[in-house]
């Protein structure tokens, strides 16, 4: 009898300190590593998925994708859509310390939304570009697109690069940093030898930071981007009065966001008298969008 008792105690002492998927509540934790293979396979499948997904557009035949069919970019974006969110969550898993569940599986159902909304508009947008759409010029501007008749069709293509640039990545990119601005908020250890990037780390800042710096200017989220490195920034502050420091894995997306800051800056300097661009991205913040400079500097000179 008194084992039996025994085993059901214990069953309910495992039982109230493990929490359903992964998300931690109150488990003590062994030491914090820098989470190397998370990192990597993040940065790598941005770079392929993301990144990749209009180039192997470019240079895949046509032929192979007919433009009624998904293109192999529309193969790419799906793919991240659920790769993402996968190594998101699983990176929320190894968070040194307990995260708000509900925030991050509305951030999580959020970003697959947005970045689904994406996956249509950008598909569509792409046929366009081997229509002669140009990217530099706004939508009632491009010649394959100010004569169409009825006129009212020019409304809909706005509205479908509102869906797009605007819609698709708002609810795509916000949720992307408030879970890791989250996950950041946990990266703090008073352990000196906790500190350091390891080499590994080092070599995988580079690729990160171009990475982000893509995302920023191409996704036009300049102000979204400012608000979470701030925000890191304020919380570095906080925590240093308290004695704590970034971990690793918390040095690493700190600098990370870093460089970011300065390869937009200097982005923004190398454009800043084109007048093509500054007619396009009009207002207080002026960063051009990469593909745009593509099709206007590098696309029409070849």
């Amino acid at each position: 009898m008194f084992a039996r008792k025994r085993r059901s105690n214990d069953l309910k002492e495992k039982t109230q300190t493990s929490a359903p998927c992964g998300l931690k509540d109150n488990v003590p934790h062994q030491r914090r590593n820098f989470h190397f293979d998370l990192w990597f396979c993040l940065t790598l499948q941005n770079w392929i998925l993301d990144f990749g997904r209009p180039i192997v557009m470019i240079f895949l035949p046509l032929e192979w994708f007919p433009l009624n069919k998904p293109s192999a970019g529309d193969y790419f974006h799906m793919a991240y859509n659920v790769i993402t969110p996968f190594l998101m969550l699983k990176l929320i898993e190894r968070s040194p310390r307990a995260l708000p569940r509900s925030a991050v599986y509305l951030c999580i159902i959020t970003f697959v939304m947005g970045a689904s909304i994406h996956l249509v508009g950008d598909s569509i947008n792409h046929r366009l570009l081997l229509s002669g759409y140009q990217l530099h010029l706004s939508v009632r501007e491009n010649p394959i697109i100010k004569d169409l008749k009825p006129a009212s069709l020019i409304d809909s293509f706005e509205l479908l690069y509102f869906y797009d640039e605007q819609l698709g990545h708002l609810m795509w990119y916000i949720p992307f940093f408030i879970i890791l601005f989250i996950y950041f908020t946990g990266c703090f250890t008073k352990a000196r030898e906790q500190k350091k990037i390891p080499v590994s780390g080092w070599l995988l800042l580079g690729p990160s930071s171009l990475y982000y710096w893509y995302l920023v200017t191409e996704g036009q989220i300049t102000e979204l981007f400012l608000l979470t490195f701030l925000a890191m920034v304020v919380v570095v502050i906080i925590k240093q009065r308290k004695g704590l420091s970034p971990d690793s894995n918390g040095l690493f997306l700190f600098c990370s966001f870093s460089v970011t800051v300065l390869l937009v800056a200097l982005w923004v300097i190398y454009l800043w008298n084109d007048p093509v661009l500054r007619n396009k991205y009009p207002g207080l913040i002026y960063v051009p969008e990469p593909w745009s400079y593509y099709t206007l500097h590098i696309k029409q000179d070849h």
